[in-house]
């Protein structure tokens, strides 16, 4: 489905049934209190980004409780989840949301799949999603934990939470998700959760395990499109893409090109390769045919669980404010990140990484509050950003 159609029926659709469905939560399902949780299932549907910034809050309750740990995504995002394995495979539901008709079976098979596997905590990581918080309600759980909007206007999703957080939007997201399982661990019944301090020293992510065999199979793969290539060699990555979600975050392929021919100039010893899924492959081939002859494309080239491999024989990656900056964070490769419709105070990487931000009195211009939709359609916040600004980035991130 279409962003677009997925945030018309949730609303449409998901507020009446999260009416009734809250209705009948009240009434009939009645989760126990003081339940210790065992099995904590994490939903986080749409965003593979997230999905990454959430591991430091899944590693302290897995810690905390010594409970198991289960995942709900949608498919097209569960290979985000494989970087780290922090959720054993065998724990991770998936859902088809290509369709109407996919999506409602698999929700009916999830919800059997949940109480089949003894799932008593519920995390719900989505921000305001209606769709989520019915999953989360009857997914047979006595704890559920949720943002809660609580006398803010708007963003109804039902009250079938035993756990309210309140959704802080002045710090990092990542610090929110370890909130949400700090409301777990207090002995007192809170309004709102949690009245709690997260130091930066909670916000730990871990490394992903890259074999030298996986680098090897890159490195091949590299040599394919450079012939001269040998491992070792200096490879500048460049990540002009960002998701249908959000295009709005795309910093202009004109200064990519120019950015690109900067590095070429400056940096005589290295490769720049454009990356990107095989449907960007076309226009990250005609990118590279405007730049300097050490340029090349390598837009679906590799694999997604290879990308890791790709991250650690490069020297550092510039992209949009998008996943691979969230997948890099996992591996020892720096990113330098141009922000424009999105802050870096909430979804900075968590990795060795460097934001490009104009700050802009417009943005952020998406939130949890407007189910990050913009009214925007000329993305300024990003075309005042200049090839010089994120060159000097670069520059000193590269030479470090």
């Amino acid at each position: 489905m279409k962003v677009d159609t997925m945030r018309f029926v949730d609303k449409y659709v998901g507020v009446p049934l999260c009416v009734i469905g809250t209705a009948f939560f009240k009434l009939f399902l009645r989760p126990k209190k003081n339940v210790k949780p065992k099995n904590i299932l994490f939903i986080e549907l749409s965003e593979m980004g997230s999905a990454i910034l959430v591991d430091p809050a899944m590693h302290k309750a897995k810690k905390t409780f010594n409970a198991e740990l289960f995942f709900l995504i949608f498919k097209k995002n569960k290979p985000s989840l494989q970087l780290l394995n922090t959720v054993e495979d065998k724990n991770i539901f998936t859902i088809n949301a290509d369709g109407i008709l996919p999506l409602i079976k698999d929700t009916f098979k999830f919800l059997l799949w949940a109480r089949k596997r003894g799932i008593d905590t519920v995390i719900d990581l989505e921000l305001f999603s209606r769709y989520s918080g019915l999953l989360a309600g009857f997914a047979g759980a006595d704890n559920i934990v949720a943002f809660n909007n609580f006398h803010g206007e708007g963003l109804y999703k039902g009250n079938m939470v035993t756990h309210k957080v309140m959704y802080n939007s002045h710090m990092h997201i990542s610090k929110n998700f370890i909130a949400m399982v700090n409301a777990l661990i207090s002995n007192n019944n809170e309004v709102p959760y949690s009245k709690t301090k997260i130091d930066d020293s909670e916000v730990v992510l871990g490394r992903a395990e890259i074999s030298e065999e996986l680098k090897d199979k890159v490195a091949e793969k590299i040599k394919n499109i450079i012939p001269e290539y040998k491992k070792g060699d200096k490879i500048v990555l460049i990540n002009p893409n960002a998701s249908e979600l959000l295009p709005q975050r795309r910093w202009s392929r004109e200064k990519y090109k120019d950015l690109i021919n900067k590095i070429l100039e400056e940096y005589k010893d290295v490769y720049v390769l454009i990356t990107g899924a095989p449907a960007e492959s076309k226009e990250a081939k005609q990118l590279a045919e405007k730049c300097g002859d050490r340029c090349f494309s390598f837009a679906g080239e590799v694999k997604f669980a290879e990308l890791i491999g790709l991250y650690e024989l490069s020297k550092i990656m510039i992209t949009n404010d998008s996943g691979p900056a969230h997948f890099a964070a996992v591996t020892s490769m720096p990113t330098i990140v141009i922000f424009g419709p999105e802050t870096p105070a909430l979804y900075s990487s968590l990795g060795k990484t460097r934001p490009v931000y104009a700050r802009l009195a417009c943005s952020p211009c998406v939130s949890a509050a407007n189910h990050r939709k913009t009214p925007c359609k000329d993305n300024v916040c990003l075309q005042v950003i200049s090839v010089d600004d994120v060159f000097n980035a670069f520059k000193e991130e590269y030479n470090g």
